[in-house]
């Protein structure tokens, strides 16, 4: 792996999930510091988003929290993280996170995890985001978003070579390969 990557995480920070997701979080949390990349979070100190943090704390890793001022005056901030980074609103910690990011990572997660992935494809596709973008399908949780994206391919709404806008990523080892690879230097760009 050269040079460094920092890669950002969207997940859920939702608790009581099924623990093949809480696991899975946890285990990219800890590859990834083992790894040696810097992990960004939206710095949720709960369910998946905490996860990943104390995996990768635990594992001597280095994790950056972005956050809206709102959420820390509401306690919902992880508080042992390497850094942490107070934005004014959502909109400022998401382009935060995507431009500290050598690579995006989706495992999975509700409506913002879906609105920030959605985000960072379309980025990639206009050329505001340059990294690798990778769906961690846990346990088939993405696999309708998936047959969504490929019923947009088959029906005209996304050309065929916006496949490679994103991988999609089975293990923990897929995840890191995906995210670590070179990225691609297509033009997405849509021709009007």
């Amino acid at each position: 792996m050269t040079p460094k990557h920092t890669v950002t995480v969207y997940c859920a920070s939702a608790n009581n999930l099924a623990p093949i997701y809480t696991e899975a979080a946890a285990a990219l949390g800890q590859a990834l510091a083992k790894a040696g990349a810097t992990i960004v979070t939206g710095a949720g100190r709960t369910g998946l988003m905490g996860a990943v943090a104390d995996a990768a704390l635990a594992a001597g890793g280095s994790v950056t929290g972005i956050i809206p001022r709102f959420m820390v005056e509401r306690g919902w901030h992880h508080s042992g993280l390497t850094e942490l980074r107070i934005t004014e609103d959502m909109h400022e910690r998401k382009s935060t996170m995507a431009a500290l990011a050598t690579a995006a990572v989706a495992l999975p997660g509700g409506i913002g995890t879906f609105e920030e992935l959605m985000e960072i494809i379309t980025w990639r596709q206009l050329g505001l985001f340059g990294g690798n973008v990778v769906i961690f399908n846990v346990n088939n949780y993405y696999g309708p978003l998936i047959s969504m994206l490929e019923q947009a391919v088959e029906q005209g709404f996304m050309r065929p070579d916006h496949r490679q806008l994103y991988t999609i990523a089975e293990s923990v080892d897929e995840v890191l390969a995906a995210a670590f690879a070179e990225p691609s230097k297509a033009e997405f760009s849509p021709k009007f």
